[in-house]
């Protein structure tokens, strides 16, 4: 079993453990804000609220299974795959053109890579990929290099399904 089967397999029993002792007692814990409430309820077997490192496990797992003749690399800084490189864009639709270089953008949090990078994979919360200016210039510089930056929202569900899905359309 690889460590991705295996982190899942604990993140279930543990939500089982959860799960069972809140029949047992009344939980002592502070509960959740009305509008996580609501958002947990789109959850069906998933469960949407999780850290960072969790998140990544999980994209890492799918990435990894779904997508076995690509290699993974994780954190791959801008520079790695534009070099040491400034160019000029219009990031932003209030501002006029800048120069921006690629060692400020946010490092991709995953390649997928067969000899070639053929496509990015960034998670963001909130409107990190819309707002962000280091997500912002990752973006233009993946764009310039022709490579496909596929984005998901980490306030989101991304159920499986989804996300092995929406990455198919851009790695054929």
């Amino acid at each position: 079993m690889d460590f991705g089967k295996l982190l899942l397999k604990v993140v279930d029993v543990a939500k089982e453990y959860l799960d069972s002792s809140k029949n047992a007692a009344p939980s002592t814990q502070p509960s959740r804000p009305a509008q996580q409430q609501q958002q947990q309820s789109y959850s069906s077997t998933e469960e949407i609220y999780r850290t960072p490192a969790e998140w990544r496990a999980y994209f890492k797992q799918i990435l990894q299974s779904e997508f076995p003749s690509y290699t993974i690399r994780e954190d791959v800084k801008v520079t790695d795959l534009a070099g040491n490189v400034s160019d000029e864009f219009k990031l932003y639709k209030t501002r006029p053109n800048q120069v921006y270089r690629a060692e400020w953008g946010q490092p991709y949090t995953f390649v997928l890579d067969n000899g070639a990078s053929k496509a990015v994979v960034m998670l963001g919360d909130g409107h990190s990929h819309d707002s962000n200016v280091k997500y912002l210039i990752a973006r233009m510089f993946a764009k310039k290099l022709d490579i496909p930056y596929i984005n998901f929202y980490t306030q989101m569900e991304n159920k499986r399904g989804y996300v092995v899905e929406r990455i198919r359309k851009f790695v054929k």
